[in-house]
C-alpha cells in the first residue's frame, strides 16, 4: 500500500489551472501563496523557518524529508512564516540524537500545512517554464473551479510590503545566540565594535555570526528611521534579509539612503535590493527566482567560484545603479547581480552566513568587521 494514502488527501491548484493531487502529512485547512521550489539536498529545518519564505509555498525538490526531525540549535526564527510546505515524501519515523519533535508536528503546531504523495519534479518542471506562481493547497474542499477562483483573486507577491509582518516589534540585543530584551544603547561602544542590525526578516545565523566575529548586535525593528538607527551609534549597520518586493518598502530605502556614508553598511539579500534603491538603482521580479544551496557565484576581483545558499525572488537591475557602485559578484546560472561596494558600502545578493548551505562566503562577515574596525 503507498505510504500516502494514510493521510487525508490534498490538493495543489496553481493559477494557470495545473492541478496535483496528494495527501498532507501535517495540518488541515488551506493556504494560499506563491508556489516556489527549494533544491537543496539537506536542512529542511532552516528553510522553514527563514522568514524570507513569508507569502510562499515551499516546494522541495529533494525527495525524502523529515528523516531527521526538528530540534532546537538549527532554527533561522522563532515563529514559521511560511504558508505551506511540499514534499515527495514525507519520513514519518525520523531519528537523530539533537531530535526534539518531528517535521509533522512542528508544522501542525504552526498551523501550517504539509502536503507529499505528488509528482514534485512534474511540479518543478512546470514552475521552471511558467515561472513561479500563485498556488493554493486545500484539505477541505475539491471543488477545483472555487479554488481556482480563490487563488487567481490573491494578491501575488509585487507590490507587497511583507517586512512588516516577520520584522520584530521592539529592540533587541542578540546575546551568546539568544534575544535579549533591551534599552537601547547611548553612546560608543568601548569594546567590541557594534553592529546595528535592521531586521527585515533576518535569520538568526546571520546574528550568530556578527556574535562569534566578536560584535555586539543591536536588532530593531524594520520601520525605525535612519536617525534612529544612527542614535545607537553603531559602528556597522546591517540590513537584513526579508521577504516580499524590495520596490514596496520605501521607509526603509529612505533609512538607508540616510545612514549611507555614516558608517559601514553590510546588505545582505533583501538588504542588497534595498542599498540598490537607496543608490537610486531599481529591482525587478524574476521568473522563478533561486532558491536553494548549489548557485555558483563569481567574484569579479579574484574570478574565484564560491557555491552559495540562496532565497529570492527579485534581482537588482545593475545598469541602474550606474557608477554609484561597482559589481562584485556575478550569478554564472543567469548572469543576475550577485553583489556590489559602494563607499563604505558593500552588499550581496546570497546567503553568506548559509544555513543551509555551503559556507564559501563566510569570510564576507569578517570583511565587513575590518570595515568598521578601520573606520572606528
Amino acid at each position: 500500500m503507498s505510504p500516502f494514502k494514510k493521510n487525508r488527501r490534498a490538493l495543489l491548484v496553481l493559477e494557470d489551472g495545473t492541478v496535483f493531487e496528494g495527501s498532507a502529512f501535517a495540518g488541515e485547512g488551506e493556504a494560499l501563496g506563491e508556489v516556489v521550489f527549494n533544491t537543496g539536498m539537506t536542512g529542511y529545518q532552516e528553510i522553514v523557518t527563514d522568514p524570507s519564505y513569508k507569502g510562499q509555498i515551499v516546494a522541495m525538490t529533494y525527495p525524502l524529508i523529515g528523516n531527521t526531525g526538528v530540534n532546537n540549535e538549527d532554527m533561522e526564527s522563532a515563529v514559521l512564516h511560511l504558508e505551506g510546505f511540499i514534499v515527495r515524501e514525507y519520513q514519518s519515523h525520523p531519528s537523530n540524537w539533537r531530535m526534539t519533535k518531528s517535521l509533522k508536528a512542528y508544522l501542525e503546531d504552526a498551523g501550517k500545512i504539509g502536503m507529499e504523495g505528488l509528482d514534485t519534479r512534474a511540479l518543478t518542471r512546470r514552475l521552471r517554464l511558467s515561472g513561479s506562481m500563485k498556488g493554493i493547497l486545500s484539505t477541505v474542499s475539491r471543488d477545483i473551479p472555487s479554488l481556482l477562483t480563490k487563488v487567481q483573486n490573491a494578491p501575488g507577491l509585487v507590490g507587497r510590503d511583507l517586512v512588516q509582518e516577520v520584522s520584530c516589534t521592539k529592540p533587541y540585543r542578540w546575546d551568546k545566540g539568544a534575544p535579549e530584551a533591551v534599552s537601547l544603547p547611548v553612546g560608543k561602544s568601548p569594546g567590541n565594535p557594534r553592529v546595528v542590525v535592521l531586521d527585515c526578516g533576518v535569520k538568526y545565523n546571520i546574528l550568530r555570526i556578527l556574535e562569534s566575529n566578536g560584535c555586539e548586535v543591536i536588532v530593531l525593528p524594520a520601520g525605525a528611521t535612519g536617525r534612529q538607527i544612527l542614535s545607537c551609534s553603531p559602528d556597522g549597520i546591517l540590513f537584513s534579509n526579508g521577504p516580499g518586493d524590495p520596490a514596496a518598502l520605501p521607509y526603509i530605502v529612505e533609512a538607508a539612503r540616510n545612514v549611507l556614508g555614516k558608517a559601514p553598511v553590510f546588505g545582505i539579500c533583501l538588504g542588497h535590493q534595498i542599498l540598490a534603491q537607496a543608490l537610486g538603482g531599481k529591482t525587478r521580479k524574476l521568473k522563478f527566482g533561486h532558491h536553494g544551496i548549489n548557485q555558483p557565484v563569481k567574484n569579479l576581483k579574484t574570478g574565484r567560484v564560491e557555491i552559495t545558499s540562496q532565497n529570492h525572488g527579485f534581482a537588482v537591475v545593475l545598469e541602474s545603479v550606474g557608477h554609484k557602485a561597482s559589481p562584485t559578484f556575478t550569478n554564472l546560472n543567469d548572469g543576475t547581480s550577485e553583489g556590489m561596494k559602494a563607499e563604505g558600502a558593500m552588499s550581496v545578493q546570497y546567503h553568506p552566513e548559509a544555513a543551509p548551505g555551503p559556507r564559501d562566503a563566510e569570510y564576507l562577515f569578517a570583511d565587513f568587521v575590518a570595515l568598521m574596525k578601520k573606520r572606528r
